[in-house]
Parts: C-alpha cells; sequence; structure tokens
C-alpha cells in the first residue's frame, strides 16, 4: 500500500502534470493503476517505485504515470443529444462553405472522435471536413489511431452506422470491431494537455471539450475553457458534458442549448 506521503507526491506530481486534483477517494485507484507499473519495474513495492520515480524523474517513468492515472471510460456516442444538434448545425451549412474543422478536445481512446466522423460522412460524404482527437495520455492516442474496440462500446450506436462504417472482428478479433480505414484517414489523434500552451492545430467550427472539466477546480476550469476559446471560429459551437455547466464562471460565452455554447 501507499504511505500517506507517497500518495500525496503522487497527487502532487499528476497534478502538476495535468491540472487535475485526485482526492482522497481515488487513493485505491491510484494503488490499482501504479501496482503494475511497480512491478514491471521490479520495486519491491509501490513506495520504493514512488520514491524512485520522484528521484529519478525519467520522462519516459513519468508519461508512463500519467497515462495509468488518467481516467479514460468512455464509449460511441454518449450524451446523444449532442450529435442531433451537431446534425442540426449539418443541415444549416451553406453549400459550398469551407472545410468543416472539429476538435474533440479530450478525446481518450477516440470513440467520440469516430462517433463525429460517422455523423459528418452521413451529411457530408467523406470530404470537406477535418476531425482533430488530442489527449493527455500517449497510451489513449495511440488507442485511438488503432480505431479497434470492444464491441460492447458500441451498444448506442445507430444499428446503421455499425454496418457502414465498422467492421466485426472474427477469430482472435471475435466481440471487437474496427473502425473503417476510410473514416480512420479523416481523423487525425495526437497528445495535448489542455491547461498548457496547446499545439499548432488551428481553429475549429466545432469543439467537443465533454466530461473533462469535472476534474477542475473552478480556476482550472474557467483556464481550460479560455484557452480552448481560443481555437474557437467566432460563429463556432463549444459543446462540454451536460453536468459541466460553465455558468459562475465568468467566461465570454453565450449558451445555445444544454451544454451548448457560442462566444459572446
Amino acid at each position: 500500500m501507499l504511505s500517506q506521503p507517497a500518495f500525496d507526491a503522487v497527487v502532487a506530481l499528476f497534478r502538476d502534470v495535468s491540472g487535475i486534483q485526485l482526492g482522497p477517494a481515488k487513493r485505491a485507484l491510484v494503488e490499482g493503476r501504479l501496482q503494475k507499473l511497480a512491478l514491471a519495474a521490479g520495486a519491491r513495492d509501490l513506495n520504493a517505485y514512488v520514491d524512485r520515480m520522484l528521484r529519478e524523474r525519467d520522462p519516459q517513468t513519468l508519461t508512463q504515470v500519467v497515462d495509468k492515472l488518467t481516467t479514460n471510460e468512455t464509449y460511441f456516442f454518449r450524451e446523444p443529444q449532442h450529435f442531433e444538434v451537431l446534425r442540426q448545425l449539418l443541415r444549416a451549412r451553406p453549400r459550398g462553405a469551407s472545410t468543416l474543422r472539429v476538435w474533440s478536445a479530450a478525446s481518450s481512446s477516440g470513440e467520440e472522435a469516430y462517433s463525429i466522423a460517422m455523423v459528418l460522412a452521413d451529411h457530408l460524404g467523406l470530404n470537406g471536413w477535418e476531425i482533430i482527437g488530442t489527449d493527455l495520455s500517449s497510451q489513449m492516442v495511440e488507442t485511438a489511431q488503432r480505431g479497434l474496440y470492444p464491441l460492447q462500446r458500441a451498444r448506442d450506436m445507430p444499428t446503421e452506422y455499425l454496418k457502414r462504417f465498422c467492421l466485426k472482428g472474427h477469430g482472435a478479433h471475435e466481440g471487437e470491431l474496427l473502425i473503417h480505414r476510410d473514416l480512420r484517414a479523416r481523423v487525425h489523434f495526437g497528445c495535448a494537455n489542455l491547461t498548457q500552451p496547446l499545439p499548432d492545430i488551428g481553429e475549429f467550427d466545432v469543439v467537443f471539450l465533454r466530461n473533462v472539466l469535472i476534474y477542475f477546480d473552478m480556476a482550472g476550469k474557467a483556464d481550460v475553457v479560455r484557452r480552448v476559446l481560443t481555437r474557437l471560429r467566432p460563429d463556432g459551437r463549444l459543446f462540454t458534458g451536460h453536468a459541466e455547466s460553465l455558468a459562475n464562471l465568468a467566461l465570454p460565452v453565450t449558451a445555445h442549448g444544454p451544454a451548448v455554447y457560442g462566444h459572446a
């Protein structure tokens, strides 16, 4: 088990890197997720592993720890109301409009970005749009790039989309699905820390910033949203999680529906 000083040190390290504060209730999660790393590193116990990690500050080890502690539970077409709003935005787009750019700003293992891609492909075909997905965890970025998922995560995916945009696994991949190659080619993933200067990814018509703000305090939420808004085009739309209110954050945004915002 982690000693209190070791747990506090891991919490402080993760907060410094990610901006996310892990509370005491996350202690069992931290212990469980670091256990495999400690065994692989040949440490005699978790406290020895944490002590070595903090002493050596090896970038690869720190990346592994961040990857392990990042929460990544997601599935296709989570909070489906937002995808209906996205369809309405697409129907209202004038013909001949410039390339539609969408950013999945906390893309985790990629299900959100590919859900968006399916909606865009359904309405616009395979041309005239681009999706960028970013996540703090390099491990999640690699998973998203593969586009291979347990079939259970598609439980809320429209059946038509499952047939059109996914390949059903067989043999060693029984019970899995693979996003079709044509769709994977339109979605690009990379690492980004939303609490730090953003990479040069341009501006977007639509930004999905969902189910990540819940991990920040009020000041942290406001800081992240202000940074993300610099990448949202003047008439663009920002989607947040339905449990993530931007009220009382003194942000320059106007609500356009439940958890849908634009520039004020």
